[in-house]
């Protein structure tokens, strides 16, 4: 089975969620209380297990070392979009707190929650252990970078170091303990953990459609700056860094992976952290509903040009 076929499998599988998530709230089986319960049990619970449980599976101490180059091409695929944020945001006449969460949008992208479980199911083996070694450098970047651009004119946005140990990155300090270690985990462990991380993508998926259901996507999709994040992150961009990635000695895996990392849409954690700030997080939100939308298109157009391309 090829690259796209598996892509248009879970993206299949996510407009089901998010389809269901819309009906959820239809019918008031769910309401705009009970998704942020979902999107704690997500954040707090099911994300970190399934990082955790996967890297622990399906790494050992040897590919964990030999993959340690995604962390240059991490760095410097977060350089390259806080650049062309930078520049398209200003091209968008967007100023202040909007031109930061431009910015915050075109860095960031929904990396847990539909970029691990798409390049797990392309590479079964080694996908994990991937997506577990970007998530260092994304983690970083969140509560460095992601603050100050996520805070409002009134905050400072100040870093605070204490930020960076949450749930995520716990789960990975101790897969990784667990890796370099070669502790295993107890089998009846080991599946309950499995059953709880596989909650992850689909609670995630029917929480954003039940946001979906609760606001108005039409005055959403009319702004054009939106498009302007889908066309430069998630197609522009990933196209370029795939061509690039072959100049650089990495395994096909590897630049497969990055790119189609560096195509996902909007960061849900972007809104969390705005409104956290008192910053506007309605705009936030309309980024990722437009670009959420949009990838049902752009990442099996990305993925056919990479597949092209060779």
């Amino acid at each position: 089975m090829n690259t796209l076929t598996v892509l248009l499998q879970q993206i299949g599988m996510f407009v089901i969620y998010i389809i269901t998530g819309v009906i959820l709230i239809r019918t008031k089986v769910l309401t705009r209380e009970n998704l942020e319960i979902i999107s704690k049990v997500v954040i707090k619970l099911s994300l970190p297990v399934m990082i955790f449980i996967n890297t622990v599976n399906g790494v050992d101490r040897q590919s964990f070392f030999s993959s340690l180059s995604i962390l240059g091409i991490a760095v410097v695929m977060y350089v390259c979009l806080l650049i062309l944020g930078t520049l398209s945001g200003k091209v968008f006449h967007l100023h202040g707190e909007h031109l930061q969460l431009y910015r915050a949008m075109t860095v960031f992208g929904n990396v847990g929650f539909m970029g691990i479980p798409i390049v797990v199911s392309i590479y079964p083996e080694k996908g994990m252990l991937y997506m577990a070694v970007f998530t260092i450098i994304d983690q970083l970047m969140l509560w460095t970078l992601g603050v100050k651009l996520t805070s409002s004119e009134k905050e400072s946005g100040t870093f605070n170091p204490k930020k960076l140990i949450n749930p995520v990155t716990v789960a990975i300090i101790l897969a990784m303990i667990c890796v370099l270690t070669g502790i295993r985990i107890p089998l009846v462990l080991n599946t309950a953990l499995q059953k709880m991380g596989a909650t992850a993508t689909p609670l995630a998926m029917i929480y954003l459609g039940g946001v979906f259901a609760c606001i108005d996507v039409l005055s959403f999709v009319k702004k054009p700056d939106y498009y302007g994040i889908t066309l430069i992150k998630m197609i522009g961009f990933p196209v370029l860094f795939y061509i690039l990635l072959r100049l650089v000695p990495i395994p096909a895996d590897i630049r497969m992976t990055m790119a189609l990392t560096s195509a996902m849409p909007v960061m849900s954690s972007v809104v969390m952290m705005a409104n956290a700030s008192g910053s506007d997080g309605d705009y936030a939100m309309g980024g990722i509903v437009v670009t959420t939308l949009c990838s049902v298109l752009t990442l099996p157009v990305v993925s056919w040009i990479f597949q092209a391309l060779g």
